[in-house]
């Protein structure tokens, strides 16, 4: 029972990666449809609204839910895995992916309000946190050592200064040619 428990756990984080991969991208879209004149303006904001209610309530949040409950099977069939110091650093990370699900459930919110408070370079930075936690749990998953933290602290921190760097890289791409 344990590889399909697993295998669904998996399918589920993957899903639930590209939900939240995908909705800070259409809050840019929104934040960029948001500063165009009307009619367009309102166009793009119904489309808006709707695909990111759907992408929310369609695959973000049952994905979430879905990957908890297989995980927590997991941790029933493998109690073990409780008193390891990998899976106590892996959980710090899945609760700061669920505060960063819960906190991007707040900006959905505001966005079907059309209440645009972030700008469209703020989540482009705030796109890559997701990137960040994924790189830190695959590796703990995969090496299963907290022992060597430390390697991955510093890997972490210089894929989020390139992550930086191309994100910078790209504004200035977009300042010169706007349809980049």
């Amino acid at each position: 029972m344990y590889p399909y428990i697993k295998s669904l756990h998996l399918i589920f984080v993957v899903t639930w990666f590209a939900g939240l991969f995908y909705i800070p991208r259409l809050f840019i879209y929104h934040i960029e449809a948001h500063a165009k004149p009307n009619p367009e303006k309102d166009i793009l904001t119904k489309q808006l609204k709707l695909m990111t209610k759907r992408l929310w309530y369609i695959i973000a949040w049952p994905s979430a839910i879905l990957c908890t409950f297989f995980a927590i099977w997991l941790l029933v069939l493998m109690p073990t895995w409780l008193s390891q110091s990998w899976m106590h650093v892996k959980l710090a990370f899945v609760a700061l992916l669920m505060a960063y699900h819960l906190k991007c459930h707040q900006i959905f919110k505001q966005f079907q309000k059309d209440e645009v408070k972030y700008t469209s370079n703020f989540m482009r930075i705030w796109n890559e946190a997701t990137t960040l936690i994924l790189f830190a749990v695959v590796f703990l998953v995969v090496l299963k050592s907290a022992v060597n933290w430390i390697y991955g602290v510093v890997g972490i921190a210089v894929l989020g200064m390139l992550l930086m760097l191309g994100i910078r890289l790209y504004k200035r791409i977009r300042d010169k040619n706007p349809e980049a």
